[in-house]
């Protein structure tokens, strides 16, 4: 199984963007004026236009909040992304902080030009919901996994499997906002959380789980399947 992806039917600013994005764009066509009017040729006018339009589009992209729904008709035991991004980590650890045995471990990278909205991974109730502070390695380091700033989200399905799902903070990232709550149910196409900036999300799954991505594919948060639970 692959990417399932349904025609989104609403984009809008993330509520975490929309002070950033409102004072950016009035900081910049206040300069951009000052710019016209104060100097007799343009060209001024038109490097800053179009070197801070481009960033500012870059933003509005990053800042996205899509509203996304799985084509699927039984969600029993799938996993989907909990973000847009690349796929960079599959492989067997020990998870010894929670579990203390082995997991399979799903990392996805996002990149500054990747939405950063994150969605719950599967069906279930949130156990429990834990942050970490700590160091802001390039999100896509094994360590960063462990040493980063995180936010760990327990999530136990309607079978009892706990799958745990972590916001990871990057070497630009410095805010790590989770919406979780413990002992609230969630689902599949709901928001869990939001990442500023570079950063990453990894997927603590139990041996046996049956892996469809491979590295390096693209995601697409709350599109694509990942896995599906034994």
């Amino acid at each position: 199984m692959g990417k399932r992806i349904k025609k989104i039917k609403k984009i809008r600013i993330h509520r975490e963007g929309t002070n950033t994005l409102l004072f950016g764009f009035i900081s910049i066509v206040i300069i951009a004026a000052a710019l016209w009017f104060s100097f007799d040729t343009k060209w001024p006018f038109w490097i800053f236009v179009l070197i801070f339009g481009t960033v500012y589009a870059i933003a509005v992209n990053f800042y996205q909040c899509p509203i996304r729904y799985l084509k699927v008709d039984d969600t029993d035991k799938i996993v989907v992304a909990p973000a847009d991004g690349k796929i960079v980590v599959i492989e067997e650890v020990d998870e010894n902080e929670y579990f203390h045995d082995r997991r399979i471990l799903v990392s996805i990278f996002m990149s500054l030009t990747n939405v950063h909205a994150n969605w719950f991974p599967v069906d279930g109730r949130v156990k429990f919901v834990r942050h970490r502070n700590g160091n802001f390695h390039k999100a896509w380091l094994p360590k960063a996994s462990e040493e980063n700033e995180r936010a760990d989200t327990m999530i136990t399905t309607e079978h009892g499997v706990d799958v745990l799902c972590r916001q990871v903070a990057g070497a630009v990232a410095r805010r790590i906002v989770t919406y979780a709550k413990e002992g609230e149910d969630c689902y599949i196409d709901e928001h869990l959380g939001f990442i500023k900036l570079g950063s990453r999300v990894d997927v603590f799954l139990p041996l046996g789980t049956e892996v469809y991505v491979k590295m390096g594919q693209k995601t697409v948060g709350d599109q694509t399947i990942i896995a599906r639970l034994k």
